[in-house]
């Protein structure tokens, strides 16, 4: 799947949002990395990078060739600011109407409009996927977030109060939401 796009940040940069290639492996190996340290409402750490660079490459490549799933970097600055991708929820008739969200932008583009854009460009993908249902999870301490997917049409449908249990923190609330495309 294939994505191409720019927008202008609310500090007047602009910010290239294009899927990301294996071209582009190293530089989004790099990006998870640094966005993973930088706050603790994401799935994993660091240290739990299941890639190394070469099979983030390979991640990325399988991704741009994919029908109905991608991942999409934004750049600003010649850097990569953040990742956004959907991804199906599986292949088999009962659940491939769905597909799950899941994004990072590094903290120093935080509050810029970085997030709703690539979250909007996921969204616009979904629909032309095909998909009928995009689904995120996130922390419920997570505000700016809960705002921003509520701002786009997104709907609570659950919780799990131990859905992440955090090294810094402990258990952390998990919100699931969902948004009819």
């Amino acid at each position: 799947m294939r994505y191409n796009q720019k927008v202008l940040l609310k500090n007047g940069k602009e910010a290239l949002l294009r899927n990301a290639d294996a071209a582009d492996g190293y530089n989004v190996f790099d990006a998870f990395n640094a966005t993973h340290a930088e706050t603790d409402y994401l799935l994993s750490y660091p240290d739990e990078n299941s890639f190394d660079p070469e099979q983030e490459a390979q991640f990325l490549q399988e991704k741009t060739k994919s029908p109905d799933e991608i991942e999409i970097i934004a750049i600003v600055d010649g850097k990569v600011a953040g990742c956004a991708g959907i991804g199906t929820v599986g292949r088999k008739y009962k659940v491939k109407h769905r597909a799950e969200l899941g994004i990072s932008v590094l903290k120093e583009y935080w509050g810029l409009g970085l997030g709703k854009a690539l979250t909007k460009a996921c969204i616009e993908c979904a629909k032309e996927a095909g998909y009928s249902q995009l689904e995120l999870n996130v922390v419920a301490e997570n505000n700016a977030a809960i705002s921003l997917y509520r701002s786009l049409g997104f709907v609570e449908f659950g919780r799990n109060p131990k859905g992440f249990n955090s090294r810094i923190s402990g258990y952390q609330e998990l919100v699931y939401m969902l948004l009819e495309l």
